[in-house]
């Protein structure tokens, strides 16, 4: 009896060990990232690294869903591109300054997956999927046919304003800061959400739902409130996203977007805290690097994401996290 009691605190004690170390990785990381954030607008074009920021972001509130959740959902572009019309309107049409025109965008897309997502979860699996499929479908038809978007033509001309009504936003560089801001601030949410209990019955509920259900819990509020949370994200991206580029267009809700951060994350790594990050910045690289090559990037997207499957079944980052773990026991042994 007191050795299976030993054994047992032996057991704990080595998993919050794991856990520690998994921390300080993160942190190690972040930090990194943090620095490399600061000063890659002195080497690299601002712009193009707000497109990848956002991206990261968008792709990182679907690995939420996915990735932790065990929920694949097919309609994201309905919260990105439904957040990106709204905050273009707030601030074209409102007049409202960009962090309450991001702020109104995001929440709109929070009600928007807080509908969808209340009749979704009723189905799983593939059902699952194509309920989303659905309901974003609906987002782009509206999308297209509502005054206040501007049918094909979008919303043009979105003025970045002012921040706080203070900060000019006219300057790639002083918007470049605040798009940083934005998206580290997402990432170290969601860094809670997925390291707090309630991340914690996610990630059973993934592995297994029954045995989730028959210790009590309610499975289909934490998966409505993951479906929140990631929606809602997702439409912090879209909004930060139209301000960036000063527009909303029919491509930020079209199926072809929520098809896209699929690739991004699962090229990543999905169910790993970075793999999004760098899967969006694979992504938006090739889109901006190859545009000469027109439409044979997609072709040239679909290669690489047919040699990570077969090579790389953990993504990206869950490759070199796997090689790592071999390299630092190796060492350990001798």
């Amino acid at each position: 009896m007191m050795s299976a009691v030993v054994e047992g605190k032996a057991a704990s004690s080595h998993a919050e060990t794991g856990r520690t170390a998994k921390s300080r990785s993160h942190m190690a990381l972040f930090l990194a990232l943090l620095a490399a954030g600061l000063v890659a607008p002195f080497f690299l074009y601002p712009v193009f690294i707000m497109k990848v920021l956002c991206f990261a972001l968008f792709a990182c509130a679907f690995n939420l869903l996915l990735g932790y959740g065990g929920l694949l959902s097919f309609g994201h572009a309905a919260y990105f591109g439904g957040a990106s019309y709204i905050t273009a309107h707030a601030a074209k049409v409102w007049g409202l300054t960009p962090e309450l025109a991001i702020l109104v965008g995001t929440l709109a897309a929070a009600v928007l997956g807080l509908a969808i997502g209340a009749l979704s979860i009723r189905r799983q699996g593939i059902y699952f999927a194509m309920v989303t499929l659905a309901f974003a479908q609906m987002v782009y038809f509206i999308s297209l046919q509502v005054p206040f978007t501007g049918g094909e033509d979008g919303i043009q001309a979105v003025p970045r304003g002012e921040l706080f009504g203070l900060i000019s936003l006219k300057s790639d560089f002083s918007l470049y800061y605040v798009v940083l801001a934005i998206t580290f601030g997402g990432l170290l949410a969601m860094h809670r959400i997925i390291h707090s209990p309630f991340g914690q019955v996610l990630t059973a509920i993934r592995e297994n739902e029954a045995r989730a259900i028959s210790l009590g819990y309610r499975v289909n509020r934490y998966k409505l409130m993951v479906f929140v949370l990631s929606a809602t994200l997702a439409g912090l991206a879209g909004s930060t996203k139209a301000i960036v580029f000063q527009v909303a267009s029919l491509t930020d809700v079209h199926w072809s977007m929520s098809g896209e951060v699929v690739l991004m994350t699962l090229i990543g790594g999905m169910g790993t805290f970075f793999g999004p990050v760098v899967g969006a910045a694979v992504i938006v690289t090739m889109q901006n690097y190859l545009a000469s090559f027109g439409a044979w990037v997609t072709v040239i997207q679909g290669a690489i994401f047919v040699v990570c499957v077969l090579l790389f079944r953990e993504g990206i980052v869950g490759k070199a996290a796997s090689i790592f773990k071999k390299f630092g026991a190796a060492v350990r042994k001798s």
